[in-house]
C-alpha cells in the first residue's frame, strides 16, 4: 500500500447529522493518527484528513461499515485538497454551502438512556426528556438544517454547566447531542386539568396525577414526541368505550402501547421480524396477530384479529407504562378528520372535551409526525404509514437519474397525503399529512411544504400533481406552479403506484417496460376513467394497460366509497333486473333506496364507472352481511372481509377459489365478477360460513389475476412484475398472489421502504416527471 502523505476531502451525504457522526469520524481519525477536521455542513459532512495514504483509504473503507446505528450513508466522494495540514484532528463548527443534507428522523431512547431513567441517583432518573446521540427527536424539534441546537426548539434552554460539559466531550455519548437537557435546564413536565391553564402537579408529580386519572378510567392527554396522543386503560372495556364515544370513533381500531417485547407477548403472536421491527430505532406501530387467550376488551379492535402494538419509545411514554404497569390505548390526539395536535393551546381548545387531564410540557414541536404503521408479509416489514422514526428518511434515486436533474415538488394525493421532493439524486417523501377533506389539513400541507423548502434549500422547478380535477393537492399544485412559472406536470394515479415500486426497488431511468399490477379504491386514469384494479406494461414515462376489472358505477359518486351496500347494487344491476337476482343478496339491500339509484345509474347521473378493486372488496363484505350501513373509516368493510378469510383458512386450511370470467375486449382483458354472485349465494344457501365465502373470494381474486399476469408476460417476454395500491395491504391477497406468481417464474416486487396505498404515490409522481423531462430533452 502506497504510503504517501497526501491531503483528501470526503464529502458524506445521508443520515449523518445528529446521529453521532463526527465524534465517530474523530474516533476514527484519531486511532489512525490523522490530522484534519471534521464539520456539518448544508450538503451533509465534509471531513479533512492529512495522513498516510493506506491509512484514508482504511478510514474511508471503515466509514459505512462501523457507523453508529441512527446513521447512514448514500453517497461518499474523495477529491484532493490544496491545504496546510492542521496539528491535530478537531470537530469544527458547522459551515454552510448547498443544502443536500437529509433531515434525521426521531428515534426511541435508547438502551442507556432507559438505564439512567430508572436509576435512582442519575440526575437524570425519571427525568422525561432525556436523550443522547443515539436517541431521541430529530425531526419533530427541526426548524433548519444543519442540524444545530440553534436550529431546533430546544435553542430555546440553555444548557446547565453539566450539560455542557457533556456535550463538549467527545468521547461522552451526549457529545453534540443537540437536545440534550436535564432537570436543571431542561423542558418542564406539568399536569392541569381542561378549562384551566393552572398547573396542578410537575415533574414526577404530574405523572402521578395522569396515573391517578388513567387508574379511574380516565382519558389523558399527553403531548409526545411529534403531537399529542389520547391514552386510557387498554384493559378497560368501559374506558375505551368512553374514548370511542367522545371522539366519535365508533369502530376504527385503537393502537395500544406496551412496556416491552415481553409484555408485546402476551397479547399478540410476535414473530422475530416483527420483534426486530418493534424494537427498531423507528419504533412503529406494528400489526400483530391477536393472542387467542388476550384478555384485551373485543372493543380495541372492533371485528379484527389484529392489534396495532408499539413499545414506549419516548422517557415520557416509558414512566407512565412503567407505573400503570398495563398497557394503554394510545391514539393521536385529534378529532376525526383534522392533524394531529402540537401545540399546547389548540390542544386545551380542541381536546377539552376528550381528555379528563392534560400532561402538557414547554418543548415545542416544530414539525408534526404521527405514529408510523408498519405490517410483516412475506417475511418483509412493509410501510402504512410513514411517519414518526421513518420520515423524512431519503431515498436514493435509481441509476440514470444522476444528481443535476432539476428540483421537484410532488404534491402526491389527496388520501394519505405525504408530498415528496427531489434534490441531487434522492428524494425525500414527508411524513404522513392525511386526508386533505379539512381546511386544518390543507393548511398543514401548505405550512409543512414551506417547511421543506426551507430546510432543503429546494426552488422547484418542476411540480408535479395527480390529474384528478377535484383534489386539493391538485388545485394547489397548479396554484403553485402558476405562482412560480415553473412546469406542471401531472402523472396518471395508476402509473404513479407503479413508478413507486419500480424506483424503490432501483429500476434504471431507462429500464425496458415492466409489469405492473396496481389496485386500489380509485384514480384518474388515463382516458378520464376511473380506475382501480390494472395491470400495466410501463417504464417510467408511459404505461400501456393490458388488463382490468370490468368497470361498475359508483352509485352517489363518493357515498359509494363509505356505503359499501352501492357498490352491491351497481354489481348486482350487471345480472340484470331485481328479480333476477339471488334472494339472499337482494336481501342485503333491503331497506335502501335502491330504486331511484337504479335510474340513476340507468341516466348515468352521479353514478361514474370505475374499475375499483376496493369497491369490489366492499360489495362481497356486503353480500355476506358485514357491511350493511356506512363505514367509520376507510378500508373498514375490507379489513372485516380479510379478518374472516384469515379465521377461516387458520382453521381449515385454504379452500378452492371462486370463479371470474374473463373476455377480451379489443387489446384489453376484463376481469368480470358476475359469475361470482351466484357462486355466493348458493354458498350461502347450503350454510356455509361467512368466514369460507370470504376465503374463497380471496383464493379466487388472487387465482384469476395471477393467470392474467402470466398470460401477459409471456405475452410481452417480461418476467418482472411489481405490485402497487391500497389493496396490497391485504397481506392475504399479497401473499396469496406473490406465491402464485412466483410459480409461474416470475420476479416479484413490494414496496418496503414507501406505503403501497397513496402515501407512496409521490415517489412515482417524482421518478415519471424526471424520466419525462430527460426525454424531452434528448427529443
Amino acid at each position: 500500500m502506497n504510503d504517501k502523505v497526501v491531503a483528501r476531502r470526503i464529502t458524506v451525504r445521508g443520515l449523518v447529522q445528529g446521529v453521532g457522526f463526527r465524534p465517530y469520524v474523530h474516533r476514527l481519525a484519531t486511532e489512525a493518527r490523522l490530522r484534519g477536521s471534521v464539520r456539518n455542513t448544508g450538503g451533509g459532512v465534509e471531513i479533512d484528513l492529512f495522513g498516510a495514504a493506506s491509512k484514508i483509504v482504511d478510514l474511508m473503507r471503515r466509514l459505512p461499515i462501523e457507523a453508529p446505528p441512527l446513521a447512514s450513508i448514500d453517497y461518499l466522494q474523495d477529491d484532493s485538497l490544496d491545504s496546510v495540514p492542521p496539528d491535530s484532528f478537531s470537530i469544527d463548527h458547522s459551515g454552510g454551502g448547498d443544502v443536500r443534507a437529509a433531515a434525521t428522523p426521531d428515534a426511541a431512547m435508547c438502551e442507556a438512556c432507559r438505564t439512567e431513567l430508572h436509576s435512582p441517583g442519575d440526575r437524570r432518573c425519571g427525568y422525561p426528556f432525556l436523550n443522547c446521540t443515539h436517541c431521541g427527536p430529530r425531526f419533530s424539534i427541526l426548524n433548519a438544517l444543519p442540524y444545530d441546537r440553534a436550529n431546533t426548539t430546544m435553542a430555546a434552554f440553555a444548557m446547565c454547566t453539566d450539560c455542557v460539559a457533556e456535550y463538549d466531550d467527545v468521547a461522552d455519548r451526549r457529545f453534540h447531542a443537540q437536545p440534550v437537557a436535564c432537570p436543571a435546564c431542561g423542558p418542564t413536565l406539568w399536569a392541569e386539568r381542561p378549562g384551566s391553564i393552572e398547573r396542578i402537579a410537575q415533574g414526577s408529580l404530574a405523572i402521578d396525577q395522569a396515573i391517578s386519572c388513567l387508574q379511574g378510567g380516565g382519558v389523558v392527554a399527553l403531548k409526545g414526541i411529534g403531537g399529542f396522543h389520547l391514552a386510557c386503560d387498554a384493559r378497560s372495556f368501559d374506558a375505551i368505550d368512553r374514548l370511542r364515544a367522545r371522539k366519535r370513533r365508533p369502530t376504527k381500531p385503537f393502537a395500544l402501547m406496551v412496556r416491552d417485547l415481553d409484555a408485546a407477548h402476551k397479547f399478540a403472536i410476535v414473530s422475530d421480524v416483527e420483534a426486530a421491527a418493534l424494537c427498531a430505532p423507528a419504533a412503529p406501530i406494528v400489526l400483530l396477530d391477536r393472542r387467542e387467550d388476550s384478555d384485551l376488551p373485543d372493543n380495541l379492535a372492533p371485528g379484527l384479529r389484529r392489534l396495532g402494538v408499539m413499545l414506549a419509545y419516548s422517557p415520557l411514554h416509558a414512566l407512565l407504562i412503567d407505573a400503570i404497569d398495563a398497557p394503554l390505548v394510545m391514539t393521536s390526539g385529534n378529532r376525526s378528520g383534522v392533524p394531529q395536535v402540537t401545540e399546547n393551546n389548540a390542544a386545551r381548545t380542541m381536546l377539552a372535551d376528550f381528555a379528563d387531564l392534560f400532561l402538557m410540557h414547554d418543548r415545542a414541536i416544530a414539525n408534526r409526525v404521527d405514529d408510523s404503521l408498519v405490517q410483516v408479509s412475506h417475511g418483509k416489514v412493509r410501510p402504512l404509514r410513514r411517519a414518526r422514526g421513518l420520515a423524512p428518511r431519503p431515498l436514493r434515486l435509481p441509476d440514470g437519474f444522476g444528481e443535476t436533474h432539476p428540483q421537484v415538488l410532488a404534491l402526491g394525493g389527496d388520501i394519505k397525503n405525504a408530498f415528496g421532493i427531489a434534490k441531487s439524486g434522492s428524494a425525500v417523501l414527508s411524513q404522513h399529512i392525511g386526508d386533505l377533506g379539512d381546511v386544518t389539513a390543507l393548511t398543514d400541507l401548505e405550512r409543512t411544504i414551506g417547511l421543506y423548502q426551507q430546510l432543503y434549500d429546494l426552488a422547484p422547478e418542476l411540480i408535479v400533481a395527480d390529474p384528478h380535477p377535484g383534489y386539493y393537492s391538485t388545485r394547489l399544485a397548479r396554484d403553485l406552479a402558476s405562482a412560480r412559472n415553473v412546469p406542471l406536470v401531472e402523472v396518471a394515479h395508476h402509473h404513479a403506484h407503479a413508478a413507486a415500486c419500480m424506483a424503490e426497488h432501483g429500476m434504471h431511468r431507462d429500464h425496458p417496460p415492466v409489469l405492473a399490477l396496481v389496485q386500489d379504491g380509485i384514480g384518474m386514469g388515463s382516458d378520464g376513467s376511473l380506475w382501480g384494479a390494472e395491470l400495466l406494461l410501463c417504464d417510467y414515462v408511459q404505461a400501456e394497460r393490458l388488463a382490468s376489472l370490468r368497470p361498475a358505477p359508483l352509485p352517489g359518486g363518493d357515498k359509494a366509497a363509505t356505503e359499501p351496500w352501492r357498490n352491491l347494487l351497481a354489481r348486482l344491476d350487471h345480472l340484470g333486473q331485481p328479480d333476477a337476482w339471488p334472494e339472499s343478496l337482494a336481501r342485503q339491500l333491503s331497506g335502501k333506496p335502491t330504486l331511484p339509484l337504479l335510474a340513476a345509474i340507468k341516466s348515468g347521473v352521479n353514478a361514474p364507472p370505475a374499475s375499483s378493486a376496493g369497491r369490489l372488496f366492499d360489495a362481497v363484505a356486503c353480500a355476506i352481511g358485514e357491511a350493511d350501513g356506512a363505514q367509520s373509516f376507510e378500508g373498514e368493510s375490507a379489513m372485516r372481509l380479510q379478518t374472516l378469510a384469515e379465521t377461516h383458512i387458520a382453521q381449515h386450511g385454504t379452500p378452492k377459489g371462486f370463479v371470474f370470467s374473463t373476455f377480451e375486449q379489443g387489446e384489453l382483458r376484463l376481469i368480470d365478477p358476475a359469475p361470482l354472485w351466484s357462486q355466493i349465494a348458493t354458498e350461502q344457501a347450503a350454510g356455509v360460513s361467512s368466514e369460507q365465502i370470504a376465503a374463497r373470494f380471496h383464493v379466487g381474486w388472487a387465482d384469476v389475476w395471477a393467470e392474467t399476469v402470466e398470460h401477459a408476460a409471456a405475452r410481452h417476454e417480461v418476467n418482472r412484475i411489481f405490485l402497487s395500491g391500497g389493496v396490497f395491504q391485504n397481506r392475504l391477497f399479497a401473499s396469496m398472489l406473490r406465491q402464485r406468481l412466483e410459480r409461474y417464474g416470475l420476479r416479484v416486487h413490494e414496496h418496503r421502504e414507501v406505503p403501497a396505498n397513496d402515501g407512496g404515490l409521490a415517489l412515482g409522481q417524482i421518478a415519471i416527471a424526471l424520466a419525462l423531462h430527460s426525454a424531452d430533452k434528448r427529443n
